[in-house]
C-alpha cells in the first residue's frame, strides 16, 4: 500500500529526525509555501546552530534541557521537562528573521523542534518563552476533551507568521474535533493557514493514533495511522485526530499563512457538536 503523501515518517532515532522546507514539501503538496519544520534528537554534549534570514524561528524544547545563545546573548539552561506525557508546559525561544545566529548545546538527552515561517521585516525582539503557572487549557467535553498550551498564538504578537501550540489528548479521546478547516483567505470568517502536526504517542514503542485530512467534496480524503514522531501535513481541509483507548497522544502544531490570524470554519456535518459543547470561533 502506498503511504499517504501527507504522512512523513522520522528519518531515524537520532540527529535530524525531520527536516522539511516549503520547497521540499511542494513535492508532496504542490501549493505549500509557508511552514518549515525540523526536529532534532541530540545526546548530551551535542550542539546545533543556525542563522535566521528570510524566516523567523521558534525553538520548542519538547524534552530535555539545553544551553542557548542567540547573537551575543546567553540564555543559560533552557528546558526542564523530561517526559512529554507529564503534561508540563514547554520552554521555547522566538528568533526573528533578518540574520540572527543561534546556537544550542544539549545538557541532557534533548528533543527540540525548530518551527519556521516567513519573516516579514518586523522588528520583533528575540524572546525566551517560559511556562507560566496557569493550568493547561481544557477544551471540549467528555471524549472530546484535550489539554492545550498556546505557546505562540495570535494573542502573543511577537511574530510575523508563526502560530504554534501543543496539545495533549488522553487515550480514548478525539482532538482537533469537531472537524474544522482554515484553507480559505476570507478574513474575518476564515484564514488560509498551512499546518503541521508533530505527533508523540505513549507508550512510544507500540502506540498509534489516527488522523484524517479531508475536504468537502472528498477529492482530498487521507486516513492515516500515526506513530511516535510522525509528522502530518495539512495543506487544506478538515483534520481531526484520535487516540485509541490506552494510548495517549501529544502533538505540536505549527501554522502559518498570509495573515497571522487563526479563523476557521467547522465541518457542517459536525458543527452541532461544536456548539453543543460551548465552542466559539477564535475572536468571539
Amino acid at each position: 500500500m502506498v503511504a499517504s503523501p501527507l504522512l512523513v515518517r522520522p528519518s531515524g532515532p537520532h540527529g535530524q529526525v525531520h527536516s522539511q522546507t516549503p520547497a521540499g514539501l511542494r513535492e508532496r503538496c504542490p501549493n505549500w509555501g509557508y511552514v518549515g519544520f525540523e526536529l532534532h534528537r541530540l545526546a548530551p554534549g551535542e550542539s546545533l546552530q543556525a542563522r535566521t534570514d528570510a524566516e523567523e524561528h521558534l525553538l520548542v524544547v519538547v524534552e530535555g534541557s539545553m544551553t542557548l545563545k542567540i547573537d551575543d546573548g546567553d540564555f543559560g539552561v533552557v528546558g526542564k521537562r523530561r517526559d512529554i506525557f507529564t503534561r508540563q508546559k514547554g520552554h521555547a525561544a522566538y528568533i526573528p528573521g533578518g540574520g540572527h545566529d543561534w546556537q544550542l548545546r544539549a545538557e541532557t538527552a534533548l528533543e527540540v523542534a525548530v518551527c519556521k515561517a516567513p519573516w516579514k521585516g518586523s522588528s520583533h525582539p528575540v524572546r525566551l518563552i517560559e511556562p507560566d503557572d496557569e493550568p493547561l487549557e481544557a477544551r471540549g467535553k467528555g471524549a472530546n476533551t484535550r489539554y492545550v498550551n498556546a505557546i505562540l498564538m495570535e494573542d502573543r504578537d511577537w511574530a510575523d507568521s508563526l502560530l504554534v501550540t501543543e496539545v495533549w489528548t488522553p487515550g480514548g479521546n478525539w482532538s482537533s474535533y469537531p472537524s474544522h478547516k482554515h484553507d480559505t483567505d476570507a478574513f474575518p470568517d476564515e484564514t488560509y493557514l498551512e499546518e503541521t502536526y508533530y505527533h508523540r504517542l505513549n507508550p512510544g514503542d507500540r502506540a498509534w493514533g489516527y488522523q484524517r485530512v479531508y475536504n468537502d467534496d472528498l477529492s482530498l480524503n487521507e486516513n492515516m495511522a500515526v506513530h511516535d514522531r510522525d509528522l502530518v501535513l495539512v495543506p487544506e481541509g478538515y483534520h481531526p485526530c484520535g487516540a485509541p483507548h490506552g494510548f495517549d497522544m501529544y502533538y505540536l502544531n505549527v501554522m502559518a499563512g498570509p495573515m497571522r490570524k487563526w479563523r476557521f470554519t467547522n465541518d457542517p456535518r459536525s458543527e452541532h457538536i461544536f456548539y453543543r459543547d460551548g465552542g466559539r470561533k477564535p475572536g468571539e
